[in-house]
């Protein structure tokens, strides 16, 4: 069916905390680093702002979270997001009633098309429809996780199940599929498309295979069967992860090293209680000098439960029949066959072992250099390094780094919310010629006081996209950072205009400014080069704290700094993909393609060029030295080749759980994974008895596609590297470098083939084919790291 495309969250281990994925529309379904490569870490840098523009009322409308812009006059609501059906919570039902029978014509109009001209038209037709159903979908998704007022979330439940039900419908309806197959088949039809419209027939032709919608009726209500049994025995397995013993007591003096306010917290009487999961077991494993007591908690917290395993198996074995059902040799083949640059389980193993090759050596040293800290400190020349040695040694390493590097910790005071808002802004400026611009909202547009609208403006004066940022914590707020894309880019066609004109007249319509603007439910939209187009609309979501102290901005810490960085990431990639149609906007692109914009931008955020451009001290105005900065990288990045093999190991063991021996009754999901392990992990292994796949939560919500993660982090590293030259002499503010990425990469979303994208960007033709051997050459680059050593 058809599928419009959100950043999958499979890959965003910044965005995302919680383990579960955002409710999925399936196939009309929703959308929703490294920082090192710098010069020497000690580098002083050359502070400069910007002349441009006068940013001062952005940096002051974010410090100043209590302040907006002048209040409009105007009392009546316009509309959340200023769609005009959305003044209150009853809207919801009108705004989806209304897109349903918009959607319900087309419909009927692609059925019954016949004529050349009418078979022309199917797929500009099916991304039309593919919208008018986002529209409530995508909307109303994100009210019911984000609007703070449960009438408008209830509103939206009901419009979101209004509309997804009649998707379902859709899902079954085969002439739709055997409409876009006889447009596909005409040379007359093929020849007049852009290369847009054909990359968009292609996506929806393949989603039309992945639905199964070619089966038997019989065999379609078994797909529907399987779809929900997965779905609810993979929320049992998110949810029900559990240890198989959640606590372990023993003698407090067994926990000699722990961090004293938390042994404090632990201890009763002469013992201590530790929780085998968590916060708690992690900070043990770091601190507590017993190794035996270290090796209790490592096992422990590495036995999941069997009902947990049972969950886990029960939901691979699932997938494996679904995707037998529906034509394909495995999960792992079906997945990867739905918009990804790996097109194949081969290409990804080819990719990850290549990259294993890369990271051998680094990750080799690595544990020399922790074999080597615990013979010094049990002075036994023969000590051998366990599982659970290597967050102790860790640490102890790098305690050691922060012992030389002795400075006051007064960071976050450089990177008040403002003044990394209006940096981010610099940045865009000078990259992209895009700048944002605080424009007050009209009544009952914002969700929330603490919202801000930022129009993007470019160069030329014209806004491009709205960007509602929604930065601070409150409680009932998700604590996850996200964006969510409210309104795609896509084209308005006159006959839409026209449309509009005859529904107003229909009772109990809201009012609009003009025909256009009632095209676009009253959001905004732009004329560009003569043609009407929806402006992207974005909705970034953080938790940052306010400042208890009035007379204080609210500081980030560095961290935080990156999670607005790589958030921002998303946004100009939705802000500069500005397509004729919705299915290949902005995000909606290859799914292992999606998180590259993002992960990019956390190099940005700690490169010196960069932070000169706003990094000064809220107070004094001194500029942030540098070497604060190269501590925080040194000392984050200082294991990386551990880290980078654990990402190895787990996208290898997704890639054998999605394999097609799953579906055997000898399948053991325990046995895999440390046959995995013992095949290719480096340094000690887990005791047989462990079994930490129980506790792999991303497979329910990645299956198949967890190697995104470190595809993307390799990518970014490329990009950074080849394009911005690691930020040497000022490459990464270099309009000229911004405009390379932006023409060859971001403004085509998904609208063109990403291994095309990439070969123009990096300018290796090697990666074009996008095949197997273009696979191995990306892993083959690694995640450079030039500050891995102190």
């Amino acid at each position: 069916m058809i599928s419009s495309r959100g950043p999958r969250l499979w890959v965003c281990t910044r965005c995302v905390r919680r383990v579960t994925k955002p409710r999925q529309h399936r196939r009309w379904e929703s959308t929703t680093a490294s920082a090192a490569g710098k010069p020497h870490p000690f580098s002083p840098v050359q502070h400069a702002t910007s002349g441009r523009h006068d940013d001062a009322v952005l940096r002051k409308l974010f410090d100043s979270p209590g302040r907006s812009l002048p209040a409009m006059f105007q009392k009546k609501s316009q509309g959340l997001f200023r769609n005009r059906y959305l003044t209150s919570p009853q809207g919801f039902e009108l705004f989806a009633q209304k897109n349903l029978e918009k959607a319900t014509r087309i419909v009927k109009k692609v059925l019954g098309a016949s004529t050349v001209d009418e078979y022309r038209a199917i797929v500009r037709d099916m991304d039309r429809l593919s919208d008018m159903l986002c529209r409530v979908l995508d909307l109303c998704d994100f009210v019911r996780m984000a609007h703070p007022s449960p009438q408008f979330q209830h509103a939206a439940s009901v419009a979101w199940s209004m509309v997804y039900q009649y998707m379902n419908q859709l899902n079954t309806m085969v002439g739709l599929s055997d409409q876009l197959h006889k447009a596909m088949s005409i040379p007359e039809v093929t020849a007049a498309w852009s290369e847009e419209e054909s990359t968009v027939a292609e996506l929806l032709k393949l989603d039309f295979t992945k639905s199964a919608v070619k089966l038997p009726q019989w065999s379609r209500d078994k797909f529907v069967e399987l779809s929900s049994q997965i779905s609810e025995t993979g929320s049992k397995f998110v949810q029900g992860m559990a240890p198989e013993t959640s606590t372990i007591t023993l003698p407090s003096h067994r926990f000699y090293g722990l961090y004293p306010s938390l042994a404090a917290a632990l201890k009763f009487r002469n013992k201590l209680s530790i929780p085998t999961v968590g916060s708690e077991a992690a900070a043990a494993l770091q601190s507590v000098y017993d190794e035996e007591t270290r090796k209790e908690i490592y096992v422990a917290g590495h036995q999941a439960s069997r009902a947990t395993i049972r969950h886990l198996e029960s939901m691979l074995k699932l997938r494996a029949e679904l995707a037998r059902l529906a034509g394909f040799q495995s999960h792992g083949h079906m997945a990867l066959k739905d918009r990804m640059m790996a097109k194949s389980p081969a290409s990804v193993m080819e990719f990850l072992l290549a990259l294993r090759e890369h990271n051998t050596p680094i990750i080799q040293e690595e544990l020399r250099e922790l074999t080597d800290k615990k013979r010094e400190r049990l002075s036994v020349s023969d000590a051998q390094l366990r599982p659970w040695d290597k967050d102790f040694y860790m640490e102890k390493i790098r305690a050691d780094i922060r012992s030389r590097v002795r400075q006051e910790d007064q960071l976050a005071a450089f990177f008040s919310v403002g003044t990394v808002m209006q940096g981010l802004s610099r940045l865009f400026d000078r990259l992209y010629g895009i700048r944002f611009v605080p424009r007050e909202s009209t009544p009952g547009e914002t969700w929330h006081p603490d919202v801000k609208r930022l129009d993007v403006v470019s160069d030329q004066g014209d806004t491009v996209a709205v960007l509602y940022c929604d930065l601070f914590y409150r409680a009932g707020k998700s604590p996850n950072p996200a964006h969510f894309t409210i309104r795609c880019s896509r084209q308005i066609l006159s006959s839409e205009i026209a449309e509009a004109g005859a529904d107003a007249e229909a009772p109990g319509m809201p009012s609009f400014d003009s025909l256009e603007s009632a095209a676009n439910d009253g959001m905004e939209t732009h004329v560009r080069d003569g043609t009407l187009y929806q402006l992207p609309t974005i909705a970034l979501i953080c938790d940052f704290p306010k400042n208890d102290n009035a007379r204080e901005p609210a500081f980030l810490s560095f961290n935080s700094v990156e999670t607005l960085f790589h958030e921002m990431g998303h946004a100009i990639h939705s802000i500069l993909a500005r397509t004729a149609f919705q299915n290949v906007s902005g995000t909606r692109c290859a799914t292992d393609f999606a998180e590259l914009p993002s992960t990019l931008m956390e190099h940005f955020a700690a490169d010196p060029s960069v932070l000169s451009l706003f990094a000064r001290h809220w107070k004094t105005d001194t500029p942030l030295p540098y070497s604060m900065i190269a501590e925080r990288i040194l000392l984050s990045k200082r294991f990386e080749g551990m880290d980078t093999e654990h990402q190895i190991l787990l996208a290898m063991v997704d890639q054998a759980y999605h394999s097609p021996g799953v579906g055997d009754a000898s399948f053991d999901s325990t046995r895999v994974f440390h046959d995995i392990h013992e095949r290719f992990a480096h340094g000690p292994k887990d005791p047989p008895e462990t079994c930490w796949q129980g506790f792999f939560g991303h497979l329910h919500s990645y299956g198949s596609t967890y190697y995104s993660y470190l595809f993307d982090r390799v990518l970014a590293e490329r990009v950074w590297r080849v394009v911005f030259r690691a930020g040497e002499a000022g490459a990464a503010v270099s309009r000229e470098n911004g405009e390379r990425l932006k023409e060859n990469l971001l403004k085509w979303g998904g609208g063109r083939d990403p291994w095309l994208c990439l070969a123009e960007t990096l300018q290796d033709e090697r990666l074009a084919p996008g095949d197997e051997k273009s696979m191995a050459l990306v892993g083959s680059w690694g995640i450079k790291d030039d500050l891995h050593r102190a």
